[in-house]
């Protein structure tokens, strides 16, 4: 088994300085593996750069570069593709891992043919408070997916985390790596997770892996306001919907719109109706996106869901 781990940065300057160390760290019980570290710098503008230089004296780490900042899924996307790893491992560097994180991730992987992701328990510092994520449950309610936190005491799962997980390289190219349709971000790995769950592979969680998520002093936080988060979040609901959906599905969507809108004039969410707009002009992107990730999908939304329940 060969590994590699790609690390997606915008602005992460004193977040690698802090993190990437406890990945070398990691690595040194892995010295017989071929491993590798990949940093892929989306157009950062503060020193992000000169701290991996200083880090790259002492480890082996390849930087890729973006000219112009393109967002979440193309940089992951690059990285993986640049990747010679059998396995990847995702890690936002505004993850921290914890001794004796990857043991238990790699483990899935050598037995089982269709696993195609495994995600870590994230300590996830929330408010000065730590919440325990990482296992990911959904059901489909009034038209959408309605996606939580699920309870970290069982190995399914709806998603793994893009920024805390592992991925075995082979399926995610079959599955074509992240949609792009979700720049700058969020919703991409949900949507690859059950695009590989509807063909048939296996999506697991696995608790023994833990990371500590620093979620207030990520990239997201620094360079949008809430209501371009907000807005964003919709839009690519919406695309997941549009892209992923069984026919039936759909036609539930369109009748429970009106529902919808209505709810949000009342609550005066404008983020949603931007966020649908933004998708809407999406639209021909997003059916030819659906028409090819139709076509190796085995079962149906019912039975994903039914599966987790």
């Amino acid at each position: 088994m060969t590994l590699s781990i790609v690390i997606p940065n915008y602005n992460g300057e004193s977040l690698l300085k802090k993190n990437l160390p406890k990945i070398f760290d990691e690595l040194k019980d892995f010295e017989s593996v071929e491993t590798e570290v990949i940093v892929v710098d989306d157009a950062s503008t503060d020193d992000s750069l000169l701290v991996l230089n200083e880090l790259a004296r002492d480890h082996n780490i390849k930087v890729l570069l973006s000219e112009k900042n393109l967002g979440f899924s193309p940089t992951v996307n690059k990285g993986v593709k640049a990747a010679s790893g059998e396995i990847i491992i995702l890690l936002n560097t505004d993850i921290c891992p914890e001794k004796g994180f990857l043991e238990p991730l790699l483990s899935h992987f050598k037995d089982d043919e269709k696993v195609f992701a495994v995600g870590c328990l994230d300590k996830s510092i929330e408010g000065g408070k730590t919440v325990m994520r990482g296992r990911g449950l959904g059901e489909w309610k009034r038209g959408f997916l309605v996606h939580r936190r699920g309870e970290v005491n069982r190995d399914d799962t709806l998603w793994v985390s893009g920024g805390s997980g592992a991925f075995k390289k082979t399926i995610w190219e079959r599955l074509g790596g992240l949609n792009e349709l979700f720049t700058p971000f969020y919703w991409e790995d949900i949507d690859i997770s059950y695009r590989a769950l509807k063909s048939g592979y296996k999506v697991l969680f696995e608790p023994k892996s833990v990371v500590i998520h620093e979620h207030e002093k990520g990239a997201i936080k620094a360079k949008y306001s809430d209501f371009q988060i907000k807005t964003i979040a919709y839009k690519n609901q919406f695309i997941f919907v549009w892209e992923n959906a069984d026919s039936s599905l759909i036609v539930s969507h369109i009748l429970w719109l009106p529902y919808h809108k209505i709810k949000a004039l009342f609550r005066f969410d404008w983020a949603f109706f931007l966020g649908f707009l933004s998708a809407l002009l999406l639209m021909p992107k997003v059916l030819s996106k659906r028409h090819e990730v139709q076509k190796i999908f085995i079962k149906n939304d019912a039975e994903v869901i039914k599966e987790l329940s």
